[in-house]
C-alpha cells in the first residue's frame, strides 16, 4: 500500500473535516486529593506504585453504598477502577475482603485483576485471595461443586460437536443439521431461561431440533455431565429451590461488581442480581457503546435501563482514552454519536498525533489483501515495525479469505482467530471443492462421501454400498455404483445419472464456471430446501460465502489448478495454527472485530468498510433470526440491526493505538460497494433542516425526479438549493511528464490490476496515484 493510495478522507466524502478529539487535563489524584483528606493515604499509596486517577475514576473508586452505574469508554482504564476501588473498600472503609464479588467474563481478565488486587498498597495474599474475583462460570460452578454437584465438565467444544454429530447420525440426520449451529441455538434457549419443554414444536424441522436437545440432554444426564451453558442454568435453579443458601450469599458478598456489564445475557444478569439483593450495593462497568453480543443474548438495554431497576443508582462516566491519539478517538466520537438508544458520552483523549486515520479504496477484496500485506512487509523490512504491531480486523469469515491467502502466499506469520473452519473446509463450501476434487480423481472417496447429502442420499449408507460394491469389482468411477442402490426411486437415479455426467465435465472447465454450474443447476436450490439452513443466521451469509468462492476460483485457468491451491491454503493454515500456542511469536493478528474486543494494537487495518460488508447485508436487509428476510419487519427492528453494526464500526476504530486504515473496496464479489455509511456519515455536513445525513442512513439523497414539491402554505413552487461543489479524492493514472497534465480515473477493479500504462497524449509511463476533482451536489 504506498503513500500515494493513502486518503485523509473517504471516497466519496464530503467537506466537513473530523474534530480531534478533545485532549483531556492531566489532573490526576495528586491534586484532586489533598494530604489533608481522610482517604489520601490510600491515593499517596497508589501514586508511589505508579497509579494515577483522574476525576471520574477517583468518584467510582470512591462510591461506597447503594447502586452505582460506571459507563466505560474504551479504553479509559475500567480495570483499573474496579481493582482500585477493591482496595479502597477494604483499605479506607475496612471492609472485610470476604464481602466483595467481582465477575468478569473471561479468565484472562480475572487472571489479571486477581494479581492486580495482590499488588495493591496494604494487601496481604491471604486477603487477596479472599477477595471472589472470578468468571461468572468459575464463581457458580465452585458454588455448585460446594453443594455436591459433582458432574463433569464438557469444556471442550469439539467433543459436545463429536457428542451430537454420533446423535444425529443415529437418527439419519447427519446431513441436515451442524452440531455448532444446534448447540448456538440450545444455548440461546438456557441463557433466556427458555425450558426445553418449551421450544417450538410445530413444523418437522422444529420437531427434529427438539428431539435432538432432549437426546443431548438425557446423554449428558446418563454420562454425568454438564456443559457451561448448565453450570449458569443449574445454579439458577438451585439458588431458586434453596431461599437459605441464597441468603447466605447475600450475607457473605456485601459489594457485588460487574465487569463488562453490556456483555451481560439475562441469566447472567438474574444471577447476580440475587446476590446483589437486598443491600444493591452493586456496581456495573461497561460501555453500551460496545454491545456487539446480541446474537449471544448479550443486551445493551441492560446499561439503558439500569436506572429503572436501581433508581437511586449513580452513574459516573469514565470519558477519558488512553490507548488511542486524538484523531482515532476523534473519529469514534464521530461514528457512534450517530447512534440514537445510547448513553451520551463524548470521549477526550489524552495523546495528540500528526497522523490521522486513513482511507484507502482498493478495487476489489483481492487488491486489498495485496495492499495490506505489501504495508506490513515494507514497514517490517524497514525495521519501522515489527509483525505483532500489526491487526487486521474483519465484519464476517468469508471477508477473510483474501487477506489470508496473500497472508499464506507471501509467508507472513500470522496468528488467525477466525472462530471456524479454514474457508474452504466450512460446510457449505467444501461439497462444492469435494466435486472438483472428483471431477479430477474419480476414485477420491473422502470427496465422494462429501457430495453424498447434495444428492439426498444418506452419507454412511451411501459409502457403505459403494464399499460393498467395490468390494465385488473395481471402478474407475465409484459413485456410478449407485445408480443400483436399493433405496433409490427411478427420478432420483435420473438426476444421479445427469450428475455423473456433470462431473465430468467440471475437470474440463475453468473453476469459477464449474462452481456456476453447479449453484444454477442443483447446489443452490440444494441449500434453500436444506433443513440444516433453518438453524443459519442468516441466508444472505451462504449466497456470500458462496460468492466469496467464485472470487477465489476466478484468477485460475483450471481446475486442477484451483483445487491444488486449495490443498495447500488448508495445509498452510495448519502450519500456522501452531504459531497461536507461541504467545511470543513475532506474528501479525487477524481476527473479526467480535473477537478483538478489550484488545489494542499500535497499527489496526479494519477491512472491508463498504455497505453490505460493515454494516453487514443482513443489517441492510434485516432478515429475522431464523434467516428469513423480514418483510414485516419493523422500522425498531431495522434501526436496532443497524446500530448494532454501528457499534461494530466504533470497537474497530477504538482497537488502534498509534494508526488506523479503513480499507473500502470498490467492488465486493463483482457488484459495485459503496464506502460504509458509518464512515461517510461523519464527514458529511447536517442537512438544511439541521439533521444529520445519518438519518437516511448515513448517505446524501435527493428528489428521484417528478414535479418540484410546492409549499402547501403560500402555492408557490419551492426553490431548487442551490447547486455545491465539494472535493472529492479519486485513483486515477497520472503522467509522469512533467510537461504533461494528463490523467485518468481509476473506476473498475480490472483497471487497478494493471502494472503498466502509456499516456495516450505523449505516450510517456504513467503511475497510478490520486487526483482531487470538483463534484457538484445539490
Amino acid at each position: 500500500m504506498h503513500t500515494e493510495f493513502y486518503a485523509s478522507t473517504p471516497h466519496g466524502a464530503g467537506s466537513k473535516k473530523i474534530p480531534l478529539a478533545p485532549l483531556a487535563a492531566t489532573t490526576t489524584s495528586q491534586a484532586l486529593v489533598p494530604d489533608g483528606q481522610p482517604d489520601a493515604f490510600y491515593f499517596r499509596a497508589l501514586e508511589e506504585q505508579g497509579i494515577f486517577l483522574n476525576k471520574a475514576q477517583i468518584e467510582a473508586v470512591r462510591h461506597g453504598d447503594g447502586p452505582l452505574l460506571t459507563l466505560a469508554g474504551a479504553g479509559s482504564g475500567k480495570t483499573s477502577v474496579l481493582v482500585c476501588r477493591t482496595g479502597y473498600l477494604i483499605a479506607v472503609r475496612g471492609i472485610s475482603p470476604r464481602s466483595i464479588l467481582l465477575v468478569t467474563f473471561s479468565s484472562k481478565a480475572a487472571a489479571e485483576m486477581k494479581q492486580r488486587i495482590a499488588g495493591l498498597p496494604g494487601m496481604t495474599p491471604r486477603m487477596a485471595g479472599d477477595v471472589q474475583a472470578r468468571t461468572y462460570h468459575s464463581f457458580f460452578l465452585l458454588l455448585l461443586r460446594r453443594q455436591g454437584y459433582d458432574q463433569d465438565i464438557l469444556s471442550e467444544t469439539r467433543y459436545q460437536h463429536i457428542i451430537v454429530k454420533r446423535m444425529l447420525r443415529e437418527m439419519g440426520l447427519q446431513d441436515e443439521y451442524q452440531p455448532e449451529t444446534l448447540l448456538a441455538e440450545l444455548s440461546h434457549y438456557k441463557m433466556n431461561l427458555i425450558d426445553i419443554d418449551d421450544v417450538p414444536e410445530k413444523t418437522a424441522d422444529e420437531r427434529n431440533i427438539k428431539s435432538i436437545f432432549r437426546q443431548y440432554e438425557q446423554w449428558k444426564k446418563t454420562h454425568h455431565k454438564m456443559d457451561f451453558d448448565d453450570v449458569l442454568l443449574y445454579a439458577h435453579q438451585l439458588l431458586l429451590r434453596s431461599p437459605h443458601l441464597l441468603q447466605s450469599l447475600q450475607e457473605r458478598f456485601v459489594y457485588v461488581m460487574n465487569d463488562e456489564f453490556q456483555d451481560t445475557n439475562r441469566l447472567q444478569y438474574e444471577l447476580v442480581q440475587m446476590i446483589a439483593a437486598p443491600q444493591h450495593n452493586f456496581m456495573v462497568v461497561g460501555d453500551d457503546d460496545q454491545t456487539i453480543y446480541s446474537f449471544n443474548g448479550a443486551s445493551h438495554e441492560y446499561i439503558l435501563d439500569f436506572h429503572k431497576l436501581y433508581p437511586t443508582a449513580r452513574t459516573v462516566t469514565l470519558d477519558i482514552n488512553y490507548r488511542s491519539t486524538s484523531s482515532i478517538v476523534g473519529l469514534g466520537n464521530e461514528v457512534i454519536r450517530r447512534n440514537k438508544k445510547r448513553k451520551p458520552k463524548q470521549l477526550q483523549a489524552t495523546r495528540s498525533s500528526d497522523t490521522m486515520p486513513r482511507y484507502y479504496r482498493p478495487g476489489d477484496s483481492n487488491e486489498e489483501a495485496q495492499a495490506v500485506i505489501a504495508r506490513i512487509t515494507e514497514d517490517v523490512a524497514q525495521r519501522q515495525r515489527s509483525y505483532s504491531d500489526f491487526a487486521i480486523l474483519y465484519r464476517s469469515a468469508s471477508d477473510s479469505r483474501a487477506l489470508l491467502e496473500q497472508l499464506v502466499l507471501r509467508e507472513v506469520p500470522f496468528v488467525h482467530y477466525g472462530g471456524g473452519d479454514v474457508f474452504y473446509e466450512q460446510w457449505m463450501v467444501k461439497p462444492v471443492i469435494d466435486y472438483l476434487r472428483l471431477s479430477l480423481h474419480r476414485r477420491n472417496f473422502e470427496a465422494m462421501e462429501g457430495i453424498l447429502p447434495t444428492l439426498y442420499i444418506n452419507r454412511d449408507k451411501g459409502m457403505e454400498f459403494i464399499r460393498q460394491q467395490e468390494a465385488v469389482q473395481r471402478k474407475k468411477g465409484p459413485l456410478a455404483y449407485l445408480l443400483f442402490f436399493p433405496e433409490l426411486k427411478d427420478f432420483q437415479k435420473d438426476k444421479l445419472r445427469d450428475r455423473l455426467a456433470q462431473i465430468k465435465t467440471f475437470a474440463q472447465m475453468k473453476p469459477v464456471d464449474a462452481i456456476r454450474d453447479m449453484r444454477r443447476t442443483f447446489y443452490d436450490a440444494f441449500l434453500e430446501t436444506s433443513d440444516s439452513r433453518k438453524l443459519t443466521p442468516h441466508k444472505e451469509v451462504l449466497k456470500e460465502t458462496l460468492d466469496e468462492l467464485e472470487s477465489a476460483a476466478k484468477p485460475f485457468a483450471s481446475t486442477a489448478e484451483f483445487v491444488e491451491h486449495v490443498e495447500l491454503m488448508i495445509r498452510k493454515h495448519k502450519e500456522m495454527e501452531l504459531l497461536r500456542q507461541d504467545a511470543e511469536a513475532d506474528r501479525v493478528t487477524v481476527m473479526t472485530i467480535h473477537k478483538s474486543k478489550g484488545l489494542e494494537f499500535p497499527v489496526v487495518f479494519v477491512i472491508g468498510v463498504s455497505d453490505g460488508m460493515l454494516p453487514h447485508s443482513s443489517a441492510l436487509e434485516q432478515p429475522n433470526v431464523r434467516g428469513e428476510k423480514a418483510a414485516a419487519s419493523s422500522a425498531e427492528e431495522k434501526a436496532a440491526a443497524l446500530e448494532e453494526e454501528r457499534r461494530l464500526a466504533y470497537v474497530a476504530i477504538t482497537r488502534a493505538r498509534e494508526e488506523l486504515i479503513l480499507s473500502s473496496p470498490a467492488y465486493f464479489r463483482g457488484k459495485k460497494a459503496e464506502v460504509s455509511q458509518f464512515i461517510l456519515a461523519p464527514f458529511r455536513q447536517a442537512s438544511p433542516q439541521g439533521t444529520s445525513s445519518s438519518a437516511h442512513g448515513g448517505r446524501l439523497t435527493g428528489s428521484s425526479g417528478g414535479s418540484r414539491p410546492k409549499d402547501l402554505t403560500r402555492g408557490a413552487a419551492v426553490p431548487k438549493p442551490p447547486v455545491r461543489t465539494v472535493s472529492e479524492t479519486v485513483y486515477a493514472w497520472v503522467c509522469t511528464a512533467g510537461s504533461c497534465n494528463a490523467w485518468s480515473r481509476i473506476s473498475t477493479p480490472q483497471e487497478t490490476k494493471v502494472k503498466d500504462k502509456a499516456c495516450p497524449l505523449c505516450h510517456a509511463p504513467m503511475r497510478r496515484g490520486s487526483k482531487t476533482v470538483a463534484v457538484r451536489q445539490g
